[in-house]
């Protein structure tokens, strides 16, 4: 029995903010429990829902010296759900407010005393990993923690740790004198060769510098961020670190995303019944928010933050040409302002073809996988995606670019063969992907056997956490033996 500890900001479901909670949620009840004792440790955040907080057990409490900041309270609750303990620090000061996330500063500081609290409660819990799993900037001082002020204690000898990357772009970056203060780290770790960044302190830089492994959440993203153009400065680290780098592709919870079960949406289906199902769910979507309930309009969606990164640039740049073509969009998401008012432009002047759904349900999220014949994401960079997976599962066909994950988990559609699980296109282009959005309309009017093709080997494909936890688990093995 290996114990394995994953420490992180957010997990399903108790806080969500993005992809990086589904994987803390999902991995760890999907491994063995019968090889691995598997424990979380997040936050304790106020904004947890109290149907899960009124649950939560006192452990202990203890306080804790932070670097220049003084003594600080730490308190320890727990609670056990689908065979994980999961163990929430405690502290109303960084903790208590209404969401998880606020200015960089202060999350800095908050993180700090989140890493140091997350390897200092272990002996009071009593739990040894032999492995650690670190996720993103927050996180990534825990393993130059473990390998500073932590090496003199007997307790902590012999732990591993495994930093994973989710999204690269955030690294936790401030001023070396601030981060001295926030964590009581020695001088020699603010160097080039370990926290130092462009005279600044990178956190996930001291993660990547002294973690034993790291992983990322799909080959081909752990390839792109070897490479000047996705490495957001780091690129030359990770090279040197390539013989302790790989990417494992992430899955979803397939009993979460289950068009069979799913309780959000109008009507269940399988591979048994999908045509009619997805027609029912269509047809449910379009009068939901009032668009022409047309079954043979193809109804294109996209789910996302409406960032740059999503290539909401290549969608402002063809937006006008799309919609002269037989469509409906149906765009869900927050973010960016232009592109929060783009798409509200977009359906005043065009009523019968858009809706702007300028806000995020998830309930509202799975009548659109089900709903929507296809499903649009042409990222810039794509560490790995959940939308593709999910629209897959739904029956609703990706129309991507091949970048990261996406490129990892769409086969593109060969008409010849006809293999392909969707659409895809290249370089980062708006007109190239506007080609490939009228060939996918194309087969979709003048080829519909093909299409419903594409739909079936789409909802046949695997992307559960079976494969990826597997991986995992010999990821771990090997570290434990070390």
């Amino acid at each position: 029995m290996k114990n394995i500890l994953f420490v992180a900001s957010e997990c399903v479901p108790f806080i969500k903010t993005g992809g990086l909670a589904d994987v803390v949620g999902a991995l760890p009840k999907s491994l063995d429990h019968e090889q691995f004792d598997v424990r979380v440790i997040i936050p304790n955040y106020m904004a947890i829902p109290e149907r899960y907080r009124n649950n939560f057990e006192y452990v202990s409490h203890f306080y804790m010296d932070l670097g220049g900041l003084g003594s600080v309270y730490v308190g320890i609750l727990t609670y056990q759900l689908d065979g994980v303990t999961y163990y929430f620090i405690d502290n109303q000061y960084y903790f208590g407010g209404s969401k998880p996330y606020g200015d960089i500063h202060w999350d800095i500081e908050k993180f700090c005393f989140f890493s140091k609290a997350a390897l200092s409660i272990l002996p009071t819990i009593g739990f040894h990993p032999d492995v650690i799993h670190c996720h993103d900037w927050q996180t990534g001082v825990v393993p130059v923690f473990l390998h500073t002020l932590f090496k003199d204690n007997p307790f902590y000898h012999g732990i591993r740790t495994i930093m994973t990357i989710h999204n690269l772009r955030f690294q936790g970056i401030w001023d070396i004198p601030t981060l001295k203060l926030y964590t009581g780290l020695p001088d020699w770790v603010f160097t080039p060769d370990r926290m130092e960044f462009k005279r600044d302190a990178n956190m996930l830089k001291g993660g990547l510098v002294f973690a034993d492994r790291i992983t990322t959440v799909s080959g081909t993203y752990a390839g792109e961020i070897q490479c000047e153009f996705y490495g957001e400065g780091l690129d030359g680290l990770l090279r040197a670190k390539s013989g302790t780098l790989s990417g494992i592709v992430n899955g979803i919870d397939y009993n979460i995303y289950n068009p069979a079960t799913d309780k959000d949406i109008d009507t269940q289906y399988s591979t048994h019944n999908y045509l009619k199902g997805k027609a029912a769910n269509k047809a449910a979507l379009q009068k939901e928010l009032g668009l022409p309930e047309d079954p043979d309009i193809m109804l294109i969606a996209m789910v996302t933050r409406l960032t740059d990164q999503k290539g909401l640039d290549l969608v402002n740049w063809i937006i006008g040409r799309l919609v002269e073509s037989r469509i409906q969009l149906v765009v869900v998401g927050t973010g960016d302002p232009r592109y929060e008012s783009l798409f509200r432009h977009m359906q005043d002047v065009e009523p019968d073809k858009v809706r702007a759904y300028i806000a995020f349900n998830e309930g509202f999220a799975h009548k659109v996988y089900a709903g929507a014949d296809a499903m649009l994401m042409p990222s810039l960079f794509e560490p790995c995606g959940l939308t593709q997976l999910i629209s897959l599962r739904y029956g609703t066909v990706p129309i991507i670019r091949e970048t990261g994950g996406l490129r990892d988990t769409v086969q593109p559609y060969n008409e010849y063969e006809q293999t392909g699980t969707g659409f895809s296109f290249c370089n980062y282009n708006a007109d190239e992907m506007l080609s490939t959005i009228y060939y996918a309309e194309q087969t979709y009017y003048d080829n519909r056997k093909a299409w419903n093709n594409i739909v079936k080997r789409g909802m046949q494909q695997d992307f559960s956490w079976n494969s990826s936890a597997r991986k995992y688990e010999a990821l771990y093995n090997e570290l434990g033996s070390l």
